[in-house]
């Protein structure tokens, strides 16, 4: 999109050199100083070449060239006052260069912007006073209006059009980073991830050191599947949502087995952090009470309606009335923790427990 915008200015510069040519060469016979006509088409001729090659380049566009542009633009101008007569430029004849000035005028604002452009247009204006030796009149301030708002235009749409181009160069950069990612991330579950859950599986079943074999591999198969998610702890930048997932799934490890849907599962920032705060705290008491041998497991749901989260374990469970006891002697872990985070973001949490049948923790919150 830059580069096409120069090639523009390269375009308008080539076009309004051949209209001035057409002007002087049909008005040559009316000049005071006719070969100075021709000596300042020659001038134009050569900085159009000098300009339109070094702006092909982005070496090339400095901006001392750039600031040079506007002064041969407006040099140009005013050479018109020794080479055409007085009478003619009273009566409004055009100035040698005519519209090939406005050129230095659209470099300035495609290099350095909105103000840019303004600001270029602004001696381009007063070489235009000098060239008419007159004070300004209202055909001259509408002029230097016209001027400022071909400078900020075409300063502001090229801002917009870099802005764009950024905009789809990241996005495409995102998309084939996600691709890249999957693509990886199905090799990784169709090779690595299996060995490891294989491993952790025949190493339990074996006993022993091959436990201790197969409980690393059960870490490192969590470790691992946590990272080829790819999902961001951050809030989305355009949305300002935040993916469960991402908070959810660092949970995984020898003892807890995670479950998230493939697609992202988004809730404003202070939902999302309340939920997996719960869901946090219903794994810590999977890992404290339930047993050295219970396992646990974590299932992310979105129904469209509201977003669920069930921490369920196969551990020692407890009776009926076990947690109106604990909160009545002090102990809040679950009431404060779990049930008071959930209702504070109104959502809900249920838990059912029976001895030597586990515990399930359910947590629910709507979508907002």
């Amino acid at each position: 999109m830059y580069n096409q915008m120069w090639r523009a200015v390269a375009a308008y510069r080539i076009v309004t050199l051949c209209y001035a040519t057409v002007l002087i060469v049909s008005n040559d016979s009316h000049y005071a100083h006719p070969v100075g006509g021709y000596l300042a088409l020659a001038a134009m001729t050569a900085w159009t070449v000098i300009t339109v090659v070094a702006y092909s380049r982005p070496s090339g566009r400095s901006r001392w060239l750039i600031v040079a542009d506007v002064a041969v633009a407006t040099l140009t101008i005013i050479s018109t006052r020794w080479i055409d007569t007085p009478v003619h430029i009273q009566h409004g004849a055009p100035t040698i260069p005519v519209i090939w000035a406005a050129s230095a005028i659209l470099a300035c604002a495609v290099g350095g912007g909105p103000w840019a452009g303004m600001a270029a247009a602004v001696p381009i204006w007063i070489s235009d006073l000098i060239e008419r030796s007159s004070f300004p009149s209202e055909s001259l301030a509408d002029g230097l209006v016209l001027l400022l708002v071909v400078g900020g235009v075409a300063g502001y749409v090229v801002r917009l059009g870099q802005q764009a181009e950024a905009a789809v160069d990241r996005a495409a950069r995102h998309e084939a980073a996600i691709a890249e990612r999957e693509r990886i991330a199905r090799g990784i579950h169709d090779s690595v991830l299996q060995v490891l859950a294989l491993v952790s599986s025949r190493g339990r079943a074996l006993g022993g050191e091959a436990a201790e074999l197969g409980l690393l591999a059960a870490e490192q198969e969590a470790a691992l599947r946590s990272l080829v998610s790819g999902a961001s702890t951050e809030p989305d930048a355009e949305t300002g949502l935040m993916d469960v997932r991402a908070l959810i799934e660092p949970l995984a490890d020898a003892r807890i087995t995670i479950s998230c849907p493939a697609t992202a599962v988004l809730l404003p920032p202070p939902t999302a952090r309340a939920l997996s705060g719960a869901a946090v705290a219903a794994v810590d008491n999977v890992r404290k009470h339930a047993g050295d041998g219970a396992r646990g497991w974590v299932l992310v749901e979105d129904d469209g309606a509201a977003i669920r989260v069930s921490v369920r374990d196969d551990g020692a469970g407890f009776g009926p009335g076990r947690l109106a006891v604990a909160a009545a002697a002090g102990r809040l872990g679950v009431s404060h923790s779990i049930v008071g985070r959930l209702r504070d973001i109104g959502g809900s949490a249920a838990v059912t427990s029976r001895p030597g049948q586990g515990t399930e923790v359910d947590l629910r919150v709507p979508h907002t």
